[in-house]
């Protein structure tokens, strides 16, 4: 059982315990299926500390999905910029986490919340959506960044609808494919993208 927030953490820790709490629960169920009482009981905190740190709980969804996105921001900056590798390799590297943190058997809490809350909270709420938007164009427009130096590099040929049209179609092709690896509980639909992400990318094998 988790320890008390007494023990484990003070004060200055706790609005990111929350935040990594109710980011599981609600990667694991969705945004609308957990109840504040929910993520109050897993985070072991009283009513009055949740609202020290969010308005509302649509003003708790709009501070997870930012450190959600800031923290995938991180880790995909991380990936893309491996000194010893190509920008190739990286960018398969990349596509290639999709495959192992998005299957149906990973752990929810690795789950990408822009295809688990696209759909759901886009229209009900436009603080999330808003966040939901800005936060899927930065990582299209950090794919066209490592795409461009990848061209630069003589990696790969220059795509036809540009770096920026095709980042975007990666991304998309990503997104349905978690979509479907959610709907079919296994990796067969990441595993065609990878090969898709090959073939857009003129990779042979």
């Amino acid at each position: 059982m988790m320890q008390s927030m007494g023990t484990k953490q003070n004060t200055s820790d706790s609005r990111q315990h929350i935040l990594e709490v109710g980011q599981q629960l609600i990667a694991h169920k969705g945004f609308t299926a957990v109840g504040l009482a929910e993520i109050l009981a897993a985070a072991e905190v009283p009513k009055g500390s949740f609202y020290h740190y969010f308005a509302s709980k649509e003003a708790f969804g709009v501070a997870m999905l930012e450190e959600y996105f800031a923290e995938y921001d991180h880790a995909m900056l991380t990936i893309l910029s491996r000194p010893r590798s190509t920008q190739v390799d990286n960018l398969l590297a990349y596509f290639e986490a999709w495959v192992s943190t998005q299957a149906g058997d990973a752990e929810s809490r690795r789950k990408c919340l822009a295809v688990k809350l696209g759909s759901e909270v886009s229209d009900l709420s436009e603080s999330m959506r808003d966040v939901l938007d800005r936060g899927t164009r930065r990582i299209m427009e950090r794919l066209a960044r490592a795409l461009e130096t990848a061209v630069a590099n003589g990696e790969i040929g220059v795509p036809g609808q540009g770096t920026a049209a095709l980042a975007e179609t990666l991304y998309l092709l990503w997104l349905g494919a978690a979509l479907m690896a959610k709907i079919r509980r296994g990796s067969e639909p990441l595993q065609n993208a990878l090969v898709a992400t090959r073939g857009l990318l003129g990779i042979e094998g």
